[in-house]
């Protein structure tokens, strides 16, 4: 394949279309993160999703689907499960359904899926696949996938490469919470459990406390998140990331409130199209998002930010003394009285939520029941020193707003009126060339005041209510004017606006699927419990490429001793100063141990040539 050129990409980037892809516990919040700016939004059935808590019904899809399409989003359905021999019969029948109500596209991670008769919907790999090397990207894009989701640990540089040397539809995330491990290789919930994240039902240990010994005893850590890492925060990063190749930009959280999707969404929004619109690209959606506030990520969840490995650097990205939402900064501590205390600003208000470092650096929050000026009165004052951080991490101003907030999205739309010796024409069309069209006969008698008659139909023509479309002044250029009755004035308007909403659903593009599955040989010849093969046609799938299969799933498996159940190219080395590239002196004596608040222990494994971290059941 010939390498794409710097030329090559400036042409791709004016075919391509940008999609702002957001999360969605439910219909409702789906259909506010579409008003507030989404161009596709990826939501869970009742079954199969990575996010077990995070399902659906089919009706609720079906109206999700079609309130979508009116505004040309997309919707993703997450199948992104390995699934059980008696699953794959029923998520073969669900995937059909799927097609037939127009699902724009499926995300899967089990490729006993691909082995099953399917219908030319959009296939979409999981970041649960881990496609983290250019062999596997190609591999995927042969096979039949429209797109990969690339692991959050991807760098600038990774993803050009992926860029450079595929043709399939690249995915990043750019906000949102970081799994420690890369996503499809953690086991780690499933062997202190039972609970899989590759079904769906991750516990997050990694939010827990651990303690850290090494191989002498000596403890390093005790009772610390050492596992718990900041949220992605690419905001500023998008333009670097459509230079790389990036197209889709996902927003993680199908397991957040409806407050936080709007925020986020909004904010995006705001960010991406000022990139769009400086160098002439097109978003893959229609209209533009009305509503009365302004976005701010420091106002929703979030536990720090951190632009994670974008830039290849291991920083600070752990947050070793806290696991929950920090939020933003608002001051500092002036002065300490027994029931409140003075900050130096006053943008604290009644029912905001706080938190602050305690002495021992622990996260420690209260709710605030008064403020006068910077005097702030909480609910519990202990621990509140002189110089001491404070930040909100609950702003109920904001949120109340969120809540009663009135977004909309709006298609441009124009009307004109023409006139033959027979007839008034009315056309209502909108910004992607659709027209609806009205004729009436004129029966009419003539207006004796025309300039009023004008006026009046101009004004009315123009109104669009709460409907989806936004009509501009209308365009009116006949000669006979009638005086026509400002009810059926209206009534014209909604019947054009009716038609154009049936031509629009009528006239959406559904991108099928073209390409058959092939049986491409798979870049890895033999594969152990990592490939995630839980059912016969996923080990049917790999065999077909040449594969020899070791193990299957270790979701299989009840002994996990001595098995990595995480893979991470995070490394607690480097995030305490002890990595030997920093420092040559060894504090510690290695291996390390990883104990949790059950005692397991776990031994902590560095891998420095690749430079990854593998943890690993010592027990």
């Amino acid at each position: 394949m010939l390498l794409k050129s710097d030329r090559d990409l400036k042409t791709d980037l004016k075919a391509s279309e940008f999609e702002l892809l957001v999360p969605a516990n439910n219909k409702d919040i789906a259909i506010k993160a579409i008003k507030a700016g989404a161009d596709a939004v990826y939501i869970g059935y009742s079954r199969f999703g990575a996010r077990i808590q995070a399902g659906n019904s089919m009706q609720d899809l079906i109206e999700l689907i079609e309130f979508a399409h009116q505004y040309r989003v997309k919707i993703y359905i997450t199948l992104n499960t390995i699934l059980k021999n008696d699953e794959i019969k029923k998520i073969e029948k669900l995937i059909w359904h799927l097609y037939t109500i127009k699902a724009d596209g499926i995300i899967i991670q089990d490729m006993g899926i691909l082995e099953c008769n399917l219908p030319p919907i959009p296939i979409i790999a999981s970041t649960q696949c881990h496609n983290n090397t250019l062999e596997k990207v190609k591999f995927l894009e042969k096979t039949g996938f429209k797109r990969v989701i690339l692991p959050r640990e991807t760098s600038l540089s990774e993803m050009k490469e992926f860029y450079d040397n595929t043709n399939i539809e690249l995915e990043a995330f750019v906000h949102g919470a970081l799994c420690m491990s890369y996503s499809g290789q953690c086991y780690l919930s499933y062997s202190i459990g039972g609970r899989s994240a590759n079904r769906g039902e991750c516990a997050q240990p990694c939010r827990k406390k651990y303690s850290l010994k090494d191989a002498d005893g000596k403890t390093i850590l005790k009772d610390k998140y050492i596992l718990s890492l900041k949220d992605l925060n690419l905001s500023d990063r998008l333009e670097d990331l459509i230079l790389s190749g990036i197209t889709s930009f996902k927003i993680e959280g199908r397991l957040k409130n409806e407050a936080y999707v709007v925020n986020t969404t909004a904010y995006y929004r705001q960010a991406l199209d000022k990139i769009l619109n400086n160098y002439g690209l097109k978003r893959s959606s229609a209209g533009y998002s009305e509503h009365e506030f302004e976005p701010n990520l420091n106002r929703t969840f979030n536990r720090g930010y951190t632009t994670f490995y974008l830039d290849e650097e291991k920083k600070d990205i752990a947050t070793v003394n806290y696991n929950a939402s920090i939020g933003e900064f608002v001051g500092v501590v002036q002065n300490v009285k027994k029931n409140y205390f003075s900050l130096n600003t006053n943008i604290l208000n009644n029912g905001d939520g706080i938190c602050f470092f305690n002495e021992n650096k622990e996260l420690k929050g209260t709710n605030i029941n008064k403020t006068d000026g910077n005097l702030v009165f909480p609910a519990e004052i202990k621990g509140i020193k002189e110089g001491v951080k404070i930040y909100r991490n609950y702003n109920k101003e904001f949120d109340d707003k969120l809540k009663n907030i009135n977004i909309s999205r709006k298609i441009p739309a124009k009307i004109r009126v023409r006139e033959t010796n027979q007839s008034y024409l009315f056309f209502l069309d909108d910004e992607e060339g659709n027209s609806a069209t009205q004729i009436i006969s004129k029966t009419y008698e003539p207006a004796i005041n025309k300039e009023k008659a004008l006026s009046t139909l101009e004004i009315q023509l123009s109104k669009s209510g709460d409907t989806e479309f936004k009509i501009k002044k209308a365009d009116i250029k006949i000669k006979s004017v009638p005086f026509i009755k400002v009810s059926e004035i209206n009534e014209i308007r909604r019947n054009l606006t009716a038609r154009l909403r049936k031509i629009r659903r009528k006239n959406y593009r559904y991108c099928y699927r073209t390409t058959a599955i092939s049986t491409l040989e798979y870049p890895i010849g033999s594969l152990d419990y990592k490939a995630n093969i839980y059912n016969e046609k996923a080990e049917l799938f790999y065999k077909k490429r040449g594969c020899a299969i070791k193990e299957l799933a270790l979701e299989t498996q009840k002994n996990v001793k001595n098995k990595e159940v995480m893979i991470s190219k995070y490394c607690i080395k480097n995030q305490l100063g002890l990595c030997p590239k920093q420092t040559p002196i060894k504090k510690y004596a290695e291996p390390f141990v990883l104990i949790d608040e059950f005692n397991k222990e776990y031994l902590v494994e560095f891998c420095c040539k690749d430079c990854v971290m593998k943890i690993i059941v010592n027990e």
